[in-house]
């Protein structure tokens, strides 16, 4: 037909015949009953479907020739079209199929099992007939009423729901729909459905949610729930604004309970257990960013901003985490292995970061480390060396250098000590043996020479090592630093008991006393001994007054020493140890005038640091404006402290003074540098 120009024929009764045959199949399709009308419309599309495969091959002429020439629809396209126009469009079909779709969607939700097989067919066909089909009879108004269903459903939930619970619900409906859309729906409809649940089951409830009373998230904070708290942040990450609003509250939780602790009177009053609880809430909130919050880094970063905040609102931050340190390396680590040694100073090392003021760390980790030293009493040097390496890495060789001085000194010594004895040995017999450390004086700690009469055996064999000293180094000045030593000494009591006492040289000089007499008053050891006032009632207490290593008794037996106190030698003293160790009394964190004292220290030892800081920068700026000066020397130094902007206006006035600077003549407010 086409061959002889019947094409027009032709294709004109194919559309005619299809749309009479359509419309019949329309009827028996909308007179189907109940569940069958599904099933009906399912059997006819595919009866269609063969037909029209059947017809296009048959007409297969027509469609490559014809078709093309006179810009026609295809055969196999025009049967889809026809289907829509008189099958799905019909307007008792068209209505039925949206509600009976949605209908199952509906029934399924509420946990009835249906056909999915069936309606994966017939959302297959709104798919083949055009996306836009599917789009306008299915999607759009499947999008609409699912909205409804989950917002109806969603205040339902939270009404009766804690925030774990609602959470699991929400993620369980999430995951539903993604399954649904990959069982029977368009791929392409995944986004939007998530889209909707997201928007109505997160994020319009999302402030109540992290608000909840008793479980909202700080209770999940609280109490570690890992896996609510990792649901939270999975859930709410999907939605704007989500993860930012888990990350204020958190932020604000910390911030908060961080700065009860430092600030709790009671709980700074042990400096080791109020670090030991820094690091405890430290490990806390790490696990959970690494268990719960994917080790976002966003998270990471604010937890070390709330930290940074709350530690340094305690100005006493830097002392007491030294202190911890020295605590840890005198006997808190003896028996741990390396590695776990090397855990305990790497958190010790991440605490420091957060310190704005290092330099007051400095100071008062330089004192303890010299007292560990001096005393022998640090559980390895290996850990030691480790922290100063750390210290290093983390500042600079300036901020460790004296540190490392500090050891360099006490191997000098031994070295000292040993040529002392094999130069002098023969001649100092079976006296006493005396064991020196040299400390050069800029590394370590400045403390003021305190007087102190040595026994007359003693005194002797100082004036030996100091005459052989200055004989080996010329140019040298030595001061006895006896505040700072120790001494061994041999005691019997009563029946022949005999004791090594461990004392310091304080209470070595007060012992040696009583072997030429039995009973001394206060003021006849002060006068004999020559020791501070102070120095003297801490060692008297210790001899006197703790139970136990009470070498000494004293009249009136009492807690404090009083200037009209009586000794004696307590010949009833026992112990079940051959080596007894008499500590001093005092005081493990510093008193409030060693405190500003300290203070003070570290004010002056800044002034100079600012000085130069300014000098660097204005030498290479040459004119520079004074806020301007203010945020550069900030910036440079504060790896180290945070300066005080009152202070740099005190630096620059007086290097002006100096003629470093100077003043702009037409604005005040502007520097030049002076070469």
């Amino acid at each position: 037909m086409v061959l002889h120009k019947y094409g027009e024929k032709l294709y004109s009764g194919l559309v005619a015949t299809m749309t009479a045959h359509l419309k019949e199949i329309s009827k028996s399709i909308e007179s189907a009953q109940g569940g069958s009308f599904l099933e009906e419309l399912n059997r006819k599309w595919a009866e269609h479907n063969k037909a029209l495969q059947m017809i296009r091959d048959i007409l297969m002429y027509m469609d490559r020739t014809f078709v093309p020439s006179t810009h026609k629809t295809p055969v196999y396209e025009l049967g889809l079209n026809l289907w829509r126009d008189n099958v799905i469009h019909c307007s008792n079909i068209q209505t039925r199929l949206l509600n009976t779709l949605l209908e199952l969607i509906q029934k399924e939700r509420t946990g009835e099992v249906i056909n999915r097989g069936l309606m994966r067919n017939i959302i297959k066909m709104l798919m083949d007939l055009s996306a836009s089909v599917y789009q306008e009879d299915f999607e759009k108004p499947f999008l609409e009423v699912s909205a409804t269903f989950y917002r109806v459903e969603s205040q339902e939930f939270i009404e009766c729901c804690d925030c774990g619970d609602y959470l699991k619900k929400a993620e369980r409906r999430l995951n539903e729909e993604i399954e649904r859309v990959s069982h029977y729906l368009d791929l392409r409809s995944e986004f939007k459905i998530t889209k909707v649940v997201e928007r109505e089951m997160i994020a319009n409830h999302m402030p109540r949610l992290v608000h909840m009373d008793n479980s909202g998230l700080v209770n999940m904070l609280l109490d570690d729930k890992y896996e609510d708290l990792g649901r939270m942040y999975n859930l709410f990450r999907r939605v704007d604004n989500g993860l930012s609003t888990i990350r204020d509250v958190m932020t604000s939780h910390i911030r908060e309970t961080g700065k009860q602790l430092v600030t709790d009177p009671e709980r700074v009053k042990d400096p080791v257990e109020f670090v030991q609880r820094l690091l405890d809430e430290k490990d806390k909130y790490d696990k959970i960013i690494s268990l719960a919050f994917n080790n976002d880094k966003t998270f990471q970063n604010a937890l070390n901003s709330s930290f940074e905040f709350f530690i340094n609102l305690n100005p006493r931050s830097p002392e007491f985490i030294s202190l911890f340190v020295d605590d840890k390396l005198r006997k808190g680590l003896k028996g741990v292995s390396e590695e776990d040694v090397e855990v305990v100073l790497d958190k010790v090392m991440m605490l420091f970061r957060y310190l704005q003021e290092k330099d007051v760390f400095e100071k008062y980790y330089k004192q303890h480390l010299a007292k560990r030293l001096l005393s022998g009493k640090t559980v390895s040097d290996d850990a030691e060396r480790s922290l100063i390496v750390k210290l290093k890495t983390e500042c600079g060789y300036q901020f460790t250098s004296k540190l490392e001085g500090m050891f360099t000194d006490m191997k000098t010594s031994q070295d000292t000590i040993q040529g002392f004895y094999a130069s002098h040995g023969a001649e100092l017999g079976d006296g006493p043996t005396l064991v020196v450390q040299v400390l050069t004086t800029g590394s370590w700690p400045t403390q003021p020479s305190v007087p102190c009469n040595l026994p007359a055996e003693l005194s002797l064999l100082c004036e030996k090592f100091r005459s052989y000293y200055l004989g080996t180094h010329t140019g040298r000045r030595l001061s006895w630093q006896t505040n700072m030593g120790t001494a061994d000494i041999k005691a019997t009591f009563s029946k022949g008991q005999k004791h090594e006492l461990n004392v310091s040289t304080f209470q070595m000089c007060v012992l040696m006393l009583f072997n030429n007499a039995d009973k001394l008053s206060y003021r006849e050891i002060e006068q004999a001994t020559e020791i501070p006032a102070l120095e003297l009632k801490r060692c008297l207490q210790s001899l006197a007054c703790v139970k136990g290593k009470n070498v000494l008794r004293k009249e009136p037996m009492s807690k404090d020493i009083g200037e009209n106190d009586v000794f004696l030698f307590n010949d009833k003293f026992t112990s079940k140890f051959y080596k007894v160790k008499i500590g001093t009394v005092v005081a493990q964190k510093e008193s409030e005038p060693e405190k500003q004292e300290t203070r003070q220290r570290v004010e002056e030892d800044r002034k100079p640091q600012i000085e130069a800081a300014i000098v660097r920068i204005m030498k290479s700026r040459k004119v520079l404006d004074h806020n301007n000066i203010i945020a550069e020397v900030t910036k440079q130094l504060q790896s180290r402290f945070l300066p005080n902007p009152v202070e740099i206006k005190k630096r620059i006035e007086s290097l002006i003074e100096r003629e470093f600077l100077e003043r702009d003549s037409a604005d005040r407010k502007l520097y030049r540098y002076l070469a």
